[in-house]
């Protein structure tokens, strides 16, 4: 089967680094095999073992199935299987954020075990980038008289300036070295997908936190800045978040939303 870099027309809201990682992927685990041969049975049975989510599931469908239609409009296939298999139910996304007693606990694993990927945890925390944001940038997108890390291939494909607080700033400022070049990757990875699992699910289980990811660490920074009393139009911005809507997930926690309607209908009041 042939799989393309990025076919033209995928757009599951991924950014390109996400397109290329999936593609590279699909391309080692089924380039080898014939696409005309592949069943809608016998590409499920291949999704479900491949897949770790539902979510990723549905991705790798929806980029297959365009395959398969570029192969049909190219005269190479006449079958899509892909249509014919049903999308997985995603469940609901929580959102989980670490509290701030968490959050040193945590730290304090990590800088005792794990002290070479600390910088890495501090960041993700402290300015909500993305897993394939962070580690897809290069120190010449890091500015640090200003401040900014300057985002060029995001999810939502639009630029965007990542601001950096004093945390994240002295957690870059650690891993940058003389011989750094403009070219260089801030933090680097040795697989694929950028997974932490090998250091950070250890971490986290000596630390006693349960049901926790590397994406909720972009939730705690969301929550944080809600009970930090940002509005939402600016959690949307700092986050880089597509609609004011997925922003508006946090605004729960605010102070003000946190006092009682009632309280504030009386506050006016003599």
């Amino acid at each position: 089967m042939k799989i393309p870099p990025t076919p033209i027309g995928f757009n599951p809201i991924l950014s390109y680094s996400k397109i290329a990682t999936v593609s590279s992927f699909l391309r080692r685990h089924l380039g080898a095999k014939v696409a005309a041969s592949m069943t809608p049975q016998s590409l499920d049975k291949w999704l479900r073992s491949h897949a770790k989510t539902p979510a990723t599931a549905n991705r790798y469908k929806a980029f297959i199935s365009l395959c398969y239609r570029e192969g049909i409009a190219n005269g190479k296939v006449s079958v899509n299987p892909a249509r014919s298999i049903r999308p997985r139910k995603e469940p609901k996304g929580r959102q989980r954020f670490l509290s701030r007693s968490e959050y040193a606990a945590l730290h304090e694993v990590i800088s005792r075990r794990f002290p070479e990927h600390l910088a890495e945890f501090v960041v993700s925390v402290h300015t909500g980038m993305r897993l394939s944001e962070q580690y897809t940038a290069t120190w010449r997108q890091v500015h640090f008289d200003r401040k900014t890390i300057e985002l060029t291939d995001t999810e939502n494909t639009e630029p965007r300036t990542v601001h950096l607080d004093l945390a994240a700033l002295d957690a870059l400022k650690s891993t940058h070295t003389p011989h750094s070049k403009p070219s260089d990757l801030v933090f680097t990875s040795t697989t694929e997908d950028f997974t932490t699992r090998a250091w950070f699910h250890p971490a986290l289980a000596e630390a006693e936190i349960d049901d926790y990811t590397w994406h909720n660490n972009r939730h705690t920074f969301g929550s944080w800045l809600a009970m930090a009393g940002a509005s939402t139009k600016e959690i949307q911005e700092a986050g880089g978040w597509k609609t004011i809507q997925m922003a508006a997930r946090y605004t729960h926690l605010s102070p003000a939303h946190t006092a009682s309607v009632v309280d504030r209908l009386m506050v006016d009041v003599g």
